[in-house]
C-alpha cells in the first residue's frame, strides 16, 4: 500500500500562487457556505486532467491520481452545472472522457501494465500514463467511491443527448465488470485490497467504518453480487463499537470520514436495517450523534489542544505536521503527518475543516458556527483558492519544528500546503445534499442502490 507521506512536498501558498481572500466585510454564513462550496468545486475542475478525467490526489504538491478522487470530482461536475458555475456541456463532456478513459484501461494480473484488475482499479494511478502507481494495492473501498462518482453521472445525465446516453452505457459496463465476490477472502467480508505480488492484503471489511457503499454495491451488483447474509455477517460484528455509558451513544469510528462517505451517495434518512433499527435510531442520525461527540470531546479539550472549542473542532484523516516530538510548555507533544485522527485516536491538535464540513447535511446547527468562526479567526491562513486547505493546527508555533510539509503562519500555527482530493470532495457534496439533497434524490433513483440497500435488509424510509 502506497504511504501519503512519502509524497507530500514542501509547496506552501506563495509558491503555488494561492491568493487570500480579502473581504471588506464578514461574510454570512449562507454566503460563506456557497464561497466554499464554489471554491472547492472549482479544485475538481481546474486540476483535474480533462483529457482522462484523473483527479490528483493532492495539489499543489505534484501527485499521482486517486481513483476516489475520481469519484468525487465526477459527483462535483452536476452539482457545478446546477448551481451555474459550468454548463451541462461542459460537465458532460468532461464526465464522458472519464468514463471512457476507464472502460478502456488496460486490466489484467501483470503488475506493471494495467491500471486494474477484476473490475477494480489500482488506489493510486500514474497521472500521467493512467497504470498502477508504484506498488500502491487495488483498492476496493477506492474503487467503491470511485463507482459512487459514476453511478450518480448514470442517473443525473439522464437526457436523450448521445453523450448522455454513452454516459449511462460505460456507467452500466464499469458498475458491471466489478466481481465482489472475487475479492472475498475470509467470507463474509470484502478484503481491503489485492496486491499482484502478494495477493490479499490481510485486513478486511468487519467492522463499522465507511464500508457501507462498499457493501451496498457489492450486494447490489446485476453481474458479481455478494450473496445473501452478506451485510447480516458484517453489521454482526458491530456492536463492539457500540458507545455505552454516554448521553449520546451511536456506533463510534474515530475519524468523521467514516460517518460521512457512504452518506454522500445514499440517502440515510428514515430507512433502517436490522441492527440499526434495534438500536431504534438510523444511520443518518447516527452520523449525526458522531458529530456532536466530536464537537462535546473539543470542548472537554482534556488533552489541552490551543483551539478546540464548541467552535473550532473537527477529526478526521488528514495532513499533519510531521513525526516528532516537540516540548510545549510543561508536556511533550507528539505530531503526526498523514495519518487518521479521532478523540483520543492520534489527536495531535490538528485540525481539518472537511471533518465539520462534511457532516454539515448532519447538524448544520453546529457546523455553520464553527465554519464562521474557523474562516473569521484563522481564514487569513487557511483559506483560498480552492477553499480551506487540508488541515492547520494552533498548538504549534514552534518556527524550529521539523516539519514535514506545511508552515508556521505567525499567529495562527501549523498549516498545510496542500488541498487533498478525497476531503475536498466530501465538501462539494455534503453541502449540495445540505442545501437542495440532489446527490440523495438522483442516488435513489439508482437501481443498483436500490438493489443494494434491498437485499441488505433495509426498509422504510423512501425505500418503502
Amino acid at each position: 500500500m502506497i504511504d501519503r507521506r512519502q509524497f507530500i512536498g514542501s509547496a506552501g501558498l506563495a509558491a503555488a500562487g494561492l491568493a487570500l481572500p480579502a473581504h471588506a466585510a464578514p461574510l454570512t454564513p449562507e454566503r460563506l457556505i456557497d464561497d466554499i462550496q464554489h471554491r472547492t468545486f472549482r479544485f475538481f475542475w481546474d486540476t483535474t486532467d480533462p483529457r482522462t478525467g484523473l483527479a490528483p490526489d493532492r495539489w499543489p504538491t505534484p501527485s499521482f491520481a486517486s481513483i476516489a478522487a475520481v469519484g468525487f470530482a465526477l459527483t462535483a461536475y452536476p452539482i457545478g452545472v446546477a448551481r451555474g458555475w459550468i454548463s451541462r456541456a461542459a460537465a458532460r463532456k468532461r464526465t464522458l472522457a472519464t468514463l471512457r478513459f476507464f472502460a478502456a484501461a488496460p486490466q489484467g494480473p501483470d503488475p506493471h501494465s494495467n491500471a486494474g484488475y477484476k473490475g477494480f482499479f489500482y488506489h493510486f494511478l500514474d497521472s500521467q500514463t493512467g497504470l498502477r502507481f508504484g506498488r500502491t494495492e487495488l483498492s476496493t473501498v477506492d474503487t467503491a467511491l470511485l463507482m459512487g462518482g459514476v453511478l450518480f453521472a448514470a442517473g443525473w445525465y439522464d437526457g436523450d443527448h448521445p453523450d448522455e446516453v454513452a454516459i449511462r452505457t460505460l456507467a452500466d459496463q464499469l458498475y458491471g465488470a466489478v466481481d465482489w465476490a472475487w475479492a472475498v477472502r475470509n467470507a463474509p467480508f470484502l478484503s481491503m485490497g489485492w496486491h499482484p505480488e502478494t495477493g490479499f492484503i490481510k485486513s478486511d471489511w468487519d467492522i463499522y467504518n465507511e464500508g457501507m457503499l462498499l457493501y451496498v454495491l457489492a450486494m447490489g451488483s446485476p453481474t458479481h453480487p455478494l450473496p445473501d447474509g452478506t451485510w447480516e455477517g458484517w453489521s454482526a460484528r458491530f456492536e463492539p463499537s457500540w458507545t455505552t455509558g454516554s448521553d449520546n451513544p451511536h456506533l463510534h469510528f474515530p475519524p468523521l470520514f467514516g460517518h460521512q462517505y457512504s452518506h454522500l451517495w445514499i440517502d440515510f434518512r428514515g430507512i433502517r436495517d436490522g441492527y440499526i433499527a434495534g438500536k431504534g435510531i438510523d444511520y443518518f442520525e447516527n452520523s449525526r450523534r458522531a458529530t456532536y461527540g466530536q464537537q462535546t470531546y473539543a470542548i472537554r479539550n482534556t488533552g489541552r489542544w490551543t483551539g478546540y472549542g464548541p467552535d473550532c473542532w473537527g477529526l478526521t484523516a488528514c495532513d499533519g505536521p510531521g513525526d516528532f516530538l516537540v516540548t510545549t510548555g510543561d508536556r511533550q507533544r507528539a505530531y503526526f503527518s498523514y495519518s487518521a485522527r479521532g478523540p483520543a485516536d492520534r489527536d495531535d491538535g490538528t485540525i481539518a475543516p472537511t471533518a465539520a464540513l462534511g457532516s454539515i447535511a448532519f447538524a448544520p446547527e453546529i457546523v455553520l458556527p464553527t465554519v464562521t468562526a474557523m474562516h473569521a479567526r484563522y481564514g487569513r491562513g487557511i483559506y483560498g483558492r480552492y477553499g480551506f486547505l487540508d488541515s492547520f493546527n494552533p498548538t504549534l508555533t514552534d518556527t524550529s519544528a521539523p516539519l514535514y510539509h506545511g508552515r508556521i503562519v505567525p499567529g495562527i500555527g501549523w498549516v498545510d500546503g496542500d488541498y487533498l482530493g478525497i476531503d475536498q470532495g466530501p465538501i462539494v457534496g455534503m453541502i449540495e445534499n445540505h442545501r437542495s439533497g440532489l446527490v440523495w434524490q438522483t442516488m435513489r433513483r439508482s437501481p443498483a442502490i436500490r438493489r443494494g440497500l434491498t437485499r441488505a435488509g433495509f426498509t422504510g424510509g423512501w425505500l418503502a
